[in-house]
Parts: C-alpha cells; structure tokens; sequence
C-alpha cells in the first residue's frame, strides 16, 4: 500500500525504528516495565483472573491501537474498561449503544442558545466522544449508520459535526464491546469497522475459584478506589517509545508472510485455507502485528521485538480480520482456528 493510502493517523512516526535504543529509552522502556506491572497489580485489587486480558488492552493503549472486546454479559467488559481509566488518570465516557441511538447521540450537535446580550446562536455541545477513553457498550446492538459515526475519531482522531472538524485529545482509545452475533438483537459489525480495531479480545467465563474470589470481593460494601499510576502526558511519552523498539528485518518478513497466507485469492495462501476464508486481512494488520509486538516487547521490558511478541498478538489482530466462508461455518472451523493453524505452519518454516 503506498503511503498517500494510508490515514496519517496509522503512519508510524518514523519510517522505521532504530537499530538500536538510546540510553534514555532504554531506561524509559525499564519504567514502562516497572509502571506496567504496578497497573496489574492495582487492577488485580478489584478485578479477577483476566490477566492475558489486561495485557491486551495495555497494548492497545501504549500502540495507539482500538479493541473490541468479546464475551457474554456479566465478565468485567465495562468495570475493566473503567478501572484502566482511573489507573490513569484519563477521562472517560461510556456510550451506551442501542437500536434507537443516533450518531449525534455520540458526536454531539449545535444547540440554539441564549447569550447574555439577548441573542440566540448555535454552540456546539460535545457528545461522550470526546473523552481520552471511550467505551462503546454493546456496539453491535446499534444499527450500522449509528456504529459508522465512530469510523472517523478511531481513525482521524477528529470529529466532523455539522460541517465542522473537532480534534480529540490524545491519548484517545475506544474499547468496544461486542456481544456474540447469535444472540437476538444485534447487528454484525462492516468489516471496514472491524478492521479499525488493533485488537480482537475475548473474555471467557471465569474458573470456580475465580468466580468464587468475584463473589468474596465485589459482594461487599464498596469497591476499592485506585491509585493513580499515570498522567495522560506519560502515556503520550511511552506511546512515542514504543514506536521505537527496534524491529529486526526478518521479524517484519515473518509477519508480512502470516498475513498475506489468510488471503484465499493469492498464491500465497496455502491450499487448505481457500475454501474456509472468503476474505483474508489486509495491510493494516501488518501494521497492527508490528505495533503491538512493539507494544508488548516494551511492556515486559525487552529493548527489541521478538519473534515470540509477534505470535503472542497474532490471534487478537488476524480473528475479526480474516472473515470465513459458510462451508467453515458448517464444519464449525473458526476464525481462530484457522490463524492457529498459519500460527504453526510458519512457525515450522521458520
């Protein structure tokens, strides 16, 4: 894809990352460690199990990256969302999507107003949307015209409300949630917003003792208030960093090549994946797997990515990209089984 193509706002800040970190980022990247390990930590005070969770929504948010968050009612989606906000010190909204919500419902719109001297004007009255973390509940419960006002401040940063452009405040996440398609009243996501969204993450049911933890500790008076671990200029600072892990060469080979194996249309797609796929990713999970290896490598406080930090992100960026055709369907073959499959094939190409 050449770079007029790509929305300034998926552009990396560099061309490529350095060969090698500076004594500073180096030494910023021990303090994202440190930083990542006390947010799990306070986050564990109130939230149970969860943790392959928790990591995912870190890398969203030091990547510059959206989720969208999968599981039946009743995990944690919205308490998790809104304690990672509090640990951070950032404002938060949460819109609540229904079959009747309007897209000015979440932009906002111009309002007819008194002023002091005696005259009516418009003013602009900001919708939830402009918060540093959004929370869009039950995304897929709205219809596609309301979901589709969400396409511009996830990918442009920016909102055009009656004709006019309104920036976001960086950082800016959305973190949707998303219940299974088979239940009644939802409406599937378009593939061109599923593909906006850096991460695919599913929440599964708890184990016995975590539910019965769930039951110890939040069956009580009150939960517990947070710490405030992190300033929005922080975030900012270490999202900038983590643009600058350094890549290897052949990490950025080995993830093209994942990617363009979901696509059934092109000889690089092995042959048993062509009847199973209708439509495979496309280049911006290049970007998302590069990213959230880069995320992730900084995270756990390596000062490069490594082919592990790839294949670790590699299920939540390439499961809501690769969409499978109805003969998968009917042989109840998944999205995730079949990047689980790419997974250890070119892992023994390797």
């Amino acid at each position: 894809m050449s770079e007029t193509a790509i929305p300034a706002a998926v552009i990396p800040d560099a061309a490529a990352a350095p060969d090698k970190l500076s004594d500073n980022d180096v030494q910023a990247i021990d303090e994202l460690r440190e930083a990542y390990a006390r947010l799990k930590n306070e986050l564990a005070r109130v939230i149970v199990g969860q943790e392959k969770v928790v990591e995912q929504l870190s890398i969203c948010l030091f990547a510059r990256g959206h989720a969208l968050l999968m599981g039946v009612p009743g995990l944690a989606k919205t308490l998790l969302v809104s304690k990672v906000a509090e640990t951070m010190s950032l404002n938060f909204s949460r819109i609540q999507f229904t079959p009747d919500l309007m897209p000015m419902d979440i932009t906002g719109t111009d309002i007819l107003q008194d002023t002091p001297d005696g005259r009516r004007e418009f003013q602009f009255v900001h919708g939830p949307v402009f918060a540093n973390i959004v929370l869009a509940d039950e995304i897929n419960r709205a219809p596609p015209k309301t979901q589709a006002a969400m396409l511009e401040a996830m990918q442009e940063y920016k909102v055009t409300a009656v004709g006019k452009p309104f920036e976001l405040d960086p950082p800016f996440l959305v973190l949707a949630t998303q219940n299974p398609v088979e239940q009644e009243g939802t409406y599937p996501l378009p593939e061109a917003q599923l593909d906006r969204f850096m991460f695919l993450i599913e929440l599964d049911y708890p184990s016995e003792a975590e539910e019965v933890m769930i039951a110890r500790t939040t069956t009580g008076d009150a939960l517990p208030e947070l710490d405030h671990l992190m300033h929005a200029d922080e975030i900012i600072r270490h999202q900038h960093l983590v643009r600058r892990v350094p890549v290897p060469d052949h990490i950025y080979t080995y993830a093209a090549r994942l990617v363009r194996k979901t696509r059934p249309n092109k000889e690089t797609a092995p042959d048993w994946i062509k009847p199973l796929v209708s439509w495979g990713a496309g280049p911006r999970a290049v970007q998302n797997l590069i990213l959230g290896a880069k995320a992730r490598a900084a995270l756990l406080g390596s000062y490069m990515v490594r082919l592990k930090d790839v294949q670790e992100v590699a299920a939540p960026v390439l499961t809501h990209r690769v969409i499978t055709t109805f003969a998968a369907q009917a042989e109840g073959i998944g999205a995730k089984d079949i990047v689980k499959r790419l997974l250890d094939e070119t892992d023994t190409e390797e």
